[in-house]
């Protein structure tokens, strides 16, 4: 049963929508250069304050960003994103195997230099499929004593997991020169669309770690000489579409995580709409209800969030779309993302809900076109129908949120304040 003596909450993140001004947009945000009027509708009666998501300095993977997001802050032993994915593909990742998120990208014929690190962005579902029945039936590890599975989930990427009868230790580095590594964390690097291609390297000097490398560039090795012959990518070259020829490996993980669940952190019970792999995971791991629909399926997810209050406290939502458009530079495709978020999820949805229904909106990070990464800057945060009162601000953006009553918060701090004051 809900409680009906607290508010409901609808606790939405959108996805990388933060930005920096843009030339293009006369020196405004994507964000601010949008029509928003739903968005609007919502600002004028909230609250508004910035958010570090996860800390200065860190320009934050997903996964992590969204687990400070909910009021995580794993100090220490964070399980890593590959770990996160796997559980959300619906693998059996088990303690002691190592996991790690996959992107389908394009090396010169060598492997030394990575050309694209999402192969175009325009790989089918079907072409991936294809290409990870051609892995699995062709890639053999030498080692007798070990194995792997490559799943396809969305696009370009995949999951990774690696088992071998010895431990094998996350302690490596990525292959994906779009991502570093630090304490476990995955962390956004500026500037690394086209890079050298770097090998995995062990970052302790320990039988584990040394093998989970060996393991990974074995098994790289092999899956670009069964990719770069797949028809397939013969086909998408005759295409003039760039061959996906290549696996960059990142934020490898070998524990399975014990996580404290939502309801027992909150006391409230959680609903989840989400349909990425990462996202999926995390609510897993968290212990929501999870509903799943098409990723731009707007209206299954009004229908979705509507039915998650019917049966639960808080309804969490990622809403993707502005991030992949930072990310490629293009400011305009970001802000009509913007647009169509707003049409057709929050215009909908403000027509179904009443005052008993409390709405927070922010972001797990910034995607800033100019760097076409993540960013460690402050994301905006707007709570509507609170405790809290109402800044009188008219717009949902980056400097609104500047000015907002709320000051700067910390991601882990967030969602404790909403809920607090409902």
């Amino acid at each position: 049963m809900v409680d009906t003596t607290m508010k409901r909450i609808i606790y939405v993140l959108i996805d990388g929508v933060a930005d920096r001004p843009v030339r293009e947009l006369a020196n405004m945000t994507p964000l601010e250069s949008a029509r928003t009027p739903n968005l609007d509708v919502i600002a004028k009666d909230s609250v508004m304050g910035q958010v570090i998501t996860v800390a200065e300095g860190i320009a934050p993977e997903s996964d992590i960003a969204v687990f400070s997001m909910l009021g995580y802050s794993f100090s220490e032993g964070y399980p890593g994103r590959g770990v996160i994915e796997a559980i959300g593909a619906g693998l059996d990742f088990r303690t002691g195997q190592l996991a790690l998120r996959a992107n389908f990208a394009t090396s010169d014929d060598q492997m030394k230099a990575i050309v694209d690190r999402r192969a175009g962005r325009n790989l089918s579902n079907d072409e991936a499929e294809r290409l990870e029945r051609e892995i699995n039936s062709s890639v053999k590890l030498d080692d007798p004593d070990a194995s792997f599975i490559f799943k396809h989930t969305v696009g370009h990427r995949g999951v990774l997991i690696i088992k071998h009868k010895d431990m094998l230790s996350s302690e490596i580095t990525n292959t994906d020169p779009g991502y570093a590594r630090e304490k476990g964390i995955g962390v956004a690097k500026a500037g690394a669309e086209s890079q050298d291609f770097e090998p995995c390297r062990p970052l302790i000097e320990e039988k584990g770690a040394i093998l989970a490398a060996k393991l990974v560039n074995e098994f790289t090795i092999k899956a670009f000489e069964v990719l770069k012959k797949s028809a397939v990518n013969e086909s998408r070259m005759a295409k003039s579409f760039k061959p996906a020829n290549v696996l960059l490996l990142r934020d490898a993980g070998h524990k399975y995580p014990e996580v404290e669940k939502l309801t027992n952190k909150y006391g409230r019970r959680f609903s989840a709409v989400v349909d990425m792999p990462v996202e999926i995971g995390i609510s897993k791991l968290a212990g929501m209800k999870i509903m799943t629909s098409a990723r731009d399926d707007y209206g299954q997810k009004v229908k979705l969030t509507l039915l998650g209050l019917e049966e639960s406290d808080v309804v969490y939502l990622h809403l993707k779309g502005p991030d992949e458009f930072g990310h490629d530079g293009m400011a305009l495709e970001k802000q009509k993302s913007i647009e169509m978020i707003d049409y057709n999820y929050f215009g909908p949805l403000l027509k179904k809900v009443g005052d008993d229904v409390v709405i927070a909106v922010s972001a797990d990070h910034a995607t800033p076109c100019e760097l076409k990464a993540h960013s460690d800057d402050p994301v905006p945060l707007m709570i509507y129908n609170s405790s809290l009162g109402k800044d009188g601000l008219n717009r949902f953006t980056e400097e609104s949120a500047r000015r907002g009553s709320l000051g700067t918060l910390k991601g882990v701090d967030v969602l404790n304040k909403v809920i607090s004051n409902t």
